[in-house]
């Protein structure tokens, strides 16, 4: 009886085994290489004359319209011209006044406090939306652009936790719904709750949201085409996996579309140090995956993404391009991003990008790490630096 006994736990035993190893998949039939670089560009402190090495295209001029914010991080300027910028670590939002219209803002304004990790802005009919990486809450807006704080409503309190990605943005689309980007709680896993590494659609009638888009390994700058309202991000690629691989990404994004994280990169590019997933292959997956527009340098680190929408003294050649932020990276031989770059667009189409602002970054030194873009009326291009506690002003000149 006993031998029985242990006979049926024995193959239990086996058969649990055989569903646990089919759950997490086959290891990679290659032998892969796994390179990891960790080199930190020496940190410059910051001083106002520093401003100097910042270069812009031609036509073009920077300046500093604010210092000392400690670590400003998404911007956002209101239909009636206000610009507010949320501090993550501070857990507030400030009010940036500029009120004799010169590009540099005098006073600052404590609109929101206790939001502990906020991240995410946008406003819509009147309010305005914020978000951390569990919670999305709103606030109306007053007349002299503060906030009635005893008006705030919670909508949503469980975004999936942030793990290695916590910074959570939002944004109304042309079609009123709100999308949230929710970026993998990992570097390059399997995701185990499936409203990581998406962007999600929120149904403002009752909040009830899904899944708009997947495989998009942490897409913190999004935003709509101006002409053809259709959606564009720019993703992060993965870590640990060499110098020049995975790129980072740009995708027009579609309902119902998988970009392929964890199995692939760029244009259906296979990662081959994955596992295949269970009952099936990395090669098969990834032929149902969307294949990035654009590919450009690998960990530059896309923060904040923007078009040109409507603004006055835009080049009319650049209605329909966008800025990007490239924070910086920590993980290559030699440091790349710590700029701006436009990213322009033919037919709708990304077809390459451009240096904008630079200069952050000299040898292998830098003073700051470009974070939040948001462009005014009067196309005032101002740029948040979450490393020297900065926001810029880039303006064109003639």
């Amino acid at each position: 009886m006993k031998y029985r006994t242990l006979q049926f736990a024995l193959i239990a035993l086996m058969a649990s085994a055989g569903q646990a190893q089919a759950q997490r998949g086959l290891p990679p039939k290659e032998v892969t290489r796994s390179v990891s670089v960790t080199k930190y560009a020496q940190i410059m402190e910051f001083k106002p004359e520093m401003v100097s090495l910042l270069k812009t295209p031609p036509g073009w001029q920077v300046s500093l319209a604010a210092s000392g914010l400690g670590k400003p991080r998404m911007l956002y300027t209101s239909a009636a011209g206000n610009v507010y910028v949320t501090r993550r670590d501070g857990g507030d939002v400030l009010l940036l006044e500029d009120k004799n219209k010169d590009g540099k803002f005098e006073n600052l304004v404590t609109v929101v406090a206790e939001f502990k990790g906020v991240h995410g802005i946008t406003m819509k009919d009147n309010w305005m939306y914020l978000c951390n990486s569990n919670e999305v809450r709103r606030y109306p807006v007053k007349p002299d652009g503060t906030l009635n704080i005893y008006g705030k409503e919670t909508l949503i309190k469980d975004l999936p936790d942030g793990g290695q990605h916590p910074n959570r943005t939002m944004d109304f689309g042309p079609d009123g719904m709100l999308y949230i980007s929710v970026g993998s709680l990992c570097n390059d896993c399997k995701e185990s709750d499936k409203e990581t590494a998406v962007i999600l659609q929120v149904d403002p009638n009752n909040w009830s949201r899904k899944i708009y888009a997947s495989g998009l390994r942490n897409t913190i700058g999004f935003d709509w085409h101006p002409q053809t309202r259709e959606l564009w991000g720019i993703d992060n690629g993965g870590d640990a996996k060499g110098n020049e691989w995975p790129p980072e990404e740009v995708n027009h994004i579609t309902m119902g579309a998988d970009y392929g994280f964890p199995y692939a990169y760029g244009k259906r590019e296979i990662d081959k140090s994955r596992e295949d997933p269970a009952g099936n292959t990395k090669e098969e997956v990834v032929k149902n995956t969307q294949p990035s527009v654009l590919e450009l340098t690998a960990h530059m680190a896309p923060i904040g993404f923007t078009f040109f929408r409507g603004a006055s003294n835009i080049p009319a050649d650049w209605s329909g391009d966008g800025l990007v932020a490239w924070h910086g990276s920590w993980n290559a031989d030699k440091p790349v991003g710590f700029k701006v770059q436009r990213i322009h667009f033919e037919n709708g189409m990304a077809v390459k990008a451009e240096d904008f602002l630079t200069g952050f970054l000299q040898g292998d030194s830098r003073f700051g790490r470009p974070a939040g873009i948001t462009v005014t009326k009067q196309g005032i291009i101002y740029i948040s630096d979450d490393a020297s506690g900065n926001i810029y002003a880039v303006k064109k000149t003639n």
